[in-house]
């Protein structure tokens, strides 16, 4: 008879997978506290002891946030609106320019590319607070103040995404597009039919990044525009959470809060295949 060899049972490693869920339902807490808290209702806000369920369900704060919250003259989509506008402009813009830098970096014998990619490495060391004086002096004295040309153009030239590409372009294959030059087609089209699909990664990475940078940024409505208009959701959010009446504004400032990072995690959920390919590819992993 020919014995049989039993699987031992791994305690060590079932202990470390309960550790780690159970941390990470810890991790998560907050964001179920944060949408429970968005639909209850006033009645149910300021109960003591605190429940940490919701009992009876309602939508009256997000109506309050769109309808009611912000000044008479413009109301909260207003803002939400401005931050779709500014972010998707600093997101497609900061990805083709940032491919459109990498691939001759990556894929062509340009002059200075070393100098231009050691520039690039340096720019990634600086701290964008040393920009914001030279930044903000070009707007001014440019015209462009109170436009959302202000808040996207400082941000489409982004040393991260190009790092990023520059360093997935390197794994490439070159003899893909050698064939494709040699059956005729133009840079244009190499770029645009070959390149392109193949850095969907590092694109769904650095895309990412930089929506979760620019959707969570009030700096930019609050140096760039001098209107109320022009102002964006994280900036509206600071204004919901403080002075007069924040006490009675809990439920919408949960409601705002609950607006303001679902879309960062429906960006996450759908890229997080991309960045694990990028972090493995790119050359980040060490």
């Amino acid at each position: 008879m020919h014995k049989i060899n039993l699987r031992r049972i791994d305690y060590g490693g079932i202990f470390l997978y309960l550790f780690l869920t159970v941390f990470g339902l810890i991790m998560l807490l907050p964001l179920v506290y944060m949408a429970v808290t968005a639909l209850k209702p006033t009645s149910e806000l300021f109960l003591f002891p605190p429940r940490f369920f919701v009992v009876n369900p309602t939508l009256v704060n997000f109506r309050d946030l769109l309808l009611i919250t912000g000044t008479s003259a413009v109301p909260f989509s207003r803002f939400i609106f401005n931050s779709v506008v500014v972010t998707s402009g600093i997101v497609v813009g900061g990805v083709l320019i940032s491919a459109m830098a990498a691939y001759p970096l990556a894929k062509h014998n340009m002059p200075f590319k070393s100098a231009i990619f050691s520039m690039i490495v340096a720019a990634l060391m600086f701290s964008p607070l040393v920009l914001q004086i030279p930044q903000y002096l070009l707007i001014s004295r440019s015209g462009l103040m109170n436009s959302y040309f202000a808040m996207i153009l400082p941000y489409l030239a982004a040393p991260m995404g190009m790092f990023l590409m520059t360093q997935f372009l390197r794994q490439l294959p070159d003899a893909l597009l050698e064939a494709a030059r040699i059956d005729g087609a133009s840079e244009w089209k190499v770029f645009w039919v070959i390149v392109m699909p193949m850095l969907k990664p590092a694109i769904s990475t650095f895309a990412l990044f930089s929506f979760i940078s620019a959707w969570n940024d009030p700096y930019p409505s609050m140096v760039y525009t001098t209107v109320q208009e022009m102002k964006t959701l994280p900036l509206a959010i600071q204004t919901i959470s403080g002075g007069a009446g924040v006490v009675a504004r809990v439920g919408t400032l949960a409601a705002a809060s609950f607006l303001m990072i679902l879309p960062t995690i429906l960006v996450f959920i759908l890229t997080q295949r991309m960045v694990l390919q990028t972090m493995a590819h790119s050359g980040l992993k060490e």
